[in-house]
């Protein structure tokens, strides 16, 4: 039986990042689209949007109708790369945040769609130089609504390691 193309994919992305080894059945490497059903997929990366350039997104790159949500990665232990967008923080650094998938979400109108936001909590807060950084957040994931005062959440993480992701 061969692998899905899917599978291959998870495969190459479980490769370690920053130096940190993770067991392949620890840590499930995650992309925006496994947030979202396979009925409800809403990354359209037909224009061939570069996220590293860190523009705005072009209209339409995200379809209305996505709002599905998944169970099938409650309480695993993840990996999710993104951008933050700090919600609480003080001088030691940032508690929560959300985590979205390009630059400028939920800051422009409209947000992106419940399942491409995740809340993100983290009980040693994380020191960033840069806030627009791309970062790589392992921990538990779990269905859940959220609301916060920039757009409605359909994910929560509890993370337990935060690091810059250089490779986008």
């Amino acid at each position: 039986m061969g692998l899905s193309r899917r599978h291959m994919m998870f495969a190459v992305a479980a490769l370690p990042l920053s130096g940190h080894a993770f067991a392949e059945d620890d840590v499930t490497r995650l992309t925006w689209d496994d947030l979202a059903p396979e009925d409800g997929l809403l990354m359209d990366n037909s224009a061939g949007f570069n996220f590293a350039s860190r523009g705005s997104l072009p209209t339409g790159f995200f379809q209305p109708f996505a709002s599905y949500l998944t169970t099938d990665y409650n309480g695993r232990r993840v990996r999710l790369d993104g951008f933050m967008l700090p919600l609480e923080f003080d001088s030691s650094g940032v508690s929560q945040f959300l985590l979205v998938p390009y630059v400028g979400a939920c800051i422009h109108v409209p947000p992106p769609p419940p399942n491409q936001l995740v809340l993100v909590r983290t009980e040693k807060p994380y020191e960033s130089n840069d806030l627009f950084a791309a970062i790589s957040v392992t921990g538990v994931l779990n269905t859940e609504s959220v609301s916060t005062d920039f757009a409605d959440t359909g994910y929560t993480l509890q993370a337990d390691t935060i690091n810059v992701f250089d490779d986008w």
